[in-house]
């Protein structure tokens, strides 16, 4: 077994796997409601808020889908700002859902830019604009969005402001209540460091009363469906128990450790990346500024397929990273550092990356990667 170093699904710790092997209980009784009414606690304070938290049996894209059924009619008009492949895919399903879309693309690998978000909420001088969806973390470009002012962007607007933090909650600072946010989207795969199977979704009571008002056709993903059980300690569908004992576990884990502190340390294995990655010679996608701490998207050199480099460095050095997205896929590959992942692995996969660049032809000095990741380790571990 070699290291997974994916944007998601992530590396789980042992104990959290252990947890997930527990016996099945009664998901409608005395054992389970103990267990998620804590877990659910204990997830109100990884996402920073007091607001409602429903845990959904589903991927992240199911968390999507469910914000949009509950909060947008169809025949709403709505703003999605598009950073990459995941705000394509707020998009896609708002469409099906039947809203009418303002597609702000602010272009992959970049960043959106809240004074263009501000001057189209101005611009909307009649309300007609009910919500805004946008990601806190885009994977598809390793892009962290700027949503702190995103939200004062939006001032006195009254659109929901809803937020998918499926692969930035717990990797980058996100402060719910703090910062007036009405809707957010996590999931157990990524920073959470479990396996994939649930969908976190935060509501403001402002939010609520878009959603007790919502014509929508729906049953599994109905909000008002996970309130109403959320009440007697139970979900309204038959959960995946076995991930919930694994989150159960790993977000004790997480406030153990102290969530600030672990939003700390993905800045750091972020920063240990791309000076390994520029050491390299190679290009990053994002700039500095706008670097996700979740991940970190390279362009492969001229010349050299980042299919077959992937390949290479899976099949000989055991290493798993991920491809491109979308129009990246053919010039991108990206290295996940989010959740469970210790510095030597890293340094591990950055000489795995060294030696199948230098098979495929690369010219640089091995070890100069390695060098600057162990240097940057040094710099931050040994005061």
């Amino acid at each position: 077994m070699g290291s997974l170093l994916l944007p998601g699904p992530t590396q789980v710790p042992h104990k959290v796997l252990m947890a997930g092997a527990a016996p099945m209980v009664n998901h409608r009784g005395p054992e389970f409601k103990k267990m998620i009414d804590e877990m659910t606690q204990n997830v109100k304070k990884v996402f920073k808020t007091q607001n409602d938290v429903f845990t959904i049996t589903s991927s992240g894209t199911g968390g999507l889908e469910t914000v949009v059924a509950n909060f947008v009619n169809r025949g709403d008009k709505v703003l999605v700002a598009s950073i990459g492949n995941f705000g394509e895919r707020f998009r896609d399903i708002a469409l099906q859902y039947g809203a009418e879309v303002q597609f702000m693309d602010f272009g992959w690998g970049n960043a959106a830019d809240p004074a263009q978000i501000k001057a189209a909420l101005d611009a909307d001088t009649n309300h007609e604009i009910k919500a805004i969806f946008i990601q806190h973390n885009e994977t598809s470009t390793a892009v962290v969005n700027p949503i702190k002012e995103v939200a004062e962007a939006r001032g006195n607007h009254p659109a929901l402001l809803i937020v998918d933090s499926v692969s930035g909650m717990g990797a980058a600072d996100l402060r719910m209540d703090e910062w007036g946010l009405d809707v957010v989207v996590a999931a157990s795969q990524k920073a959470f460091m479990a396996p994939p199977g649930i969908a976190f979704v935060s509501v403001n009571e402002r939010a609520w009363k878009v959603a007790e008002a919502n014509t929508n056709a729906k049953y599994y993903f109905d909000l008002l469906k996970y309130k109403k059980n959320l009440a007697k300690g139970q979900t309204p569908f038959t959960p995946a128990i076995s991930t919930i004992y694994a989150v159960y576990e790993s977000v004790k884990m997480l406030l153990e450790m102290g969530i600030d502190d672990v939003i700390a340390e993905h800045y750091f294995r972020r920063d240990m990346v791309r000076a390994a990655i520029r050491a390299l010679g190679l290009d990053l996608v994002a700039p500095d500024e706008i670097a996700s701490p979740a991940v970190t998207a390279i362009y492969a050199p001229k010349g050299i397929d980042p299919i077959k480099l992937r390949k290479l460095i899976n099949e000989r050095y055991h290493v798993v990273i991920a491809g491109g997205q979308g129009k990246f896929q053919e010039v991108a590959f990206r290295i996940g550092h989010l959740g469970y992942v210790e510095d030597l692995e890293i340094l591990g996969a950055i000489a795995a990356l060294e030696m199948a660049l230098h098979e495929l032809g690369h010219k640089f000095e091995l070890g100069a990667g390695v060098g600057a990741a162990q240097k940057a380790i040094m710099s931050h571990r040994i005061k």
